[in-house]
């Protein structure tokens, strides 16, 4: 595997003690038949001051990066894990799934935002606003977010949960204590559509993007990360963000059914807009002719009709 760091390029294993040469992870990637598989001098000239490692194979990019910042073990943010094939990649409520080698982007982030712990869940979302100006940049794609983070192309025909639209990255970011917070980013790139996990996914070539790029995309997927936390730090409140966010959100308007993480019960109503915590706004009936606001810290929002 490839490990760049601060601009430059040296070579280390994940968890090994001796160094793993460009040659072995080149054999890896033709081995897995990976037609364009990631270019890292480009990583390192493109990416100063990360320090970036890419490795032929991983489970789980976030869980591998989480234990290296949680143990100190060579790496400081911003650091970056990058997966040629993610075999068990990790979602929300601990679902996995795994993607064809070389076919996608699967990659976690290490980050040190100069913010209060407490504001640190404002991440997922903003990582959500940079992922989609990324892909506008790169693939010239019209993405869009359904609350949290679900990153969107829009489709001709529904489906239950999303509506016309597929799901394209999905994100995931999880704190470490007193280190920072771990984003994983995972877009479908190539993928055909009987390679694609769940009929509601989609991927870049499905959508016959401008470009299909992964290096190029992950230089500005984490490039956009890094300017959208540097953003937030400078204004000194993520809800500096906050119309970025809502422009971009796909689910205001929408009639919605919320799967509530608390206590495995359910909310249906309007989405109205996002709180200043980064909540989710969702009206509905209070049963006695007047409008309720739910404030949703966490759950899982599925579209069930387009907003009028």
């Amino acid at each position: 595997m490839y490990r760049l760091h601060n601009g430059g390029m040296s070579f280390a294993p994940l968890d090994a003690a001796e160094p793993a040469t460009a040659a072995e992870l080149a054999t890896a990637a033709e081995s897995a038949d990976i037609a364009d598989p990631l270019d890292a001098a480009r990583l390192a000239a493109a990416l100063t001051g990360w320090d970036v490692t890419v490795v032929a194979q991983c489970p789980s990019t976030n869980a591998a990066l989480a234990r290296q910042a949680g143990t100190g073990l060579r790496c400081n943010p911003p650091a970056a894990l990058v997966a040629e094939h993610q075999t068990a990649g990790q979602g929300r409520a601990g679902r996995t799934w795994e993607t064809p080698p070389g076919a996608a982007i699967t990659a976690s982030a290490l980050l040190a935002p100069d913010v209060p712990p407490l504001a640190l869940g404002w991440v997922s979302l903003l990582a959500g606003i940079a992922s989609c100006r990324a892909l506008a940049q790169v693939s010239g794609v019209d993405a869009r977010l359904k609350w949290p983070n679900d990153v969107l192309l829009p489709a001709d025909t529904p489906v239950e949960g999303l509506g016309h639209w597929r799901k394209l990255c999905g994100i995931l970011a999880q704190v470490v204590p007193g280190v920072g917070v771990v984003v994983g980013i995972g877009v479908n790139v190539s993928q055909t559509a009987d390679q694609l996990p769940v009929p509601t996914a989609t991927s870049l070539a499905l959508a016959d993007a401008s470009s299909l790029n992964r290096t190029d995309i992950l230089i500005a997927l984490l490039t956009e990360l890094q300017a959208v936390i540097g953003q937030w730090e400078s204004s000194g409140a993520p809800d500096s963000l906050l119309d970025d966010y809502a422009a971009l959100c796909s689910t205001i308007g929408q009639e919605v059914r919320v799967d509530l993480a608390a206590d495995g019960g359910s909310l249906t109503g309007r989405a109205r807009g996002i709180g200043d915590d980064g909540a989710l706004i969702v009206a509905s009936d209070d049963g006695a002719g007047r409008t309720a606001l739910h404030y949703v810290a966490a759950g899982d929002v599925h579209h069930l009709r387009l907003a009028q």
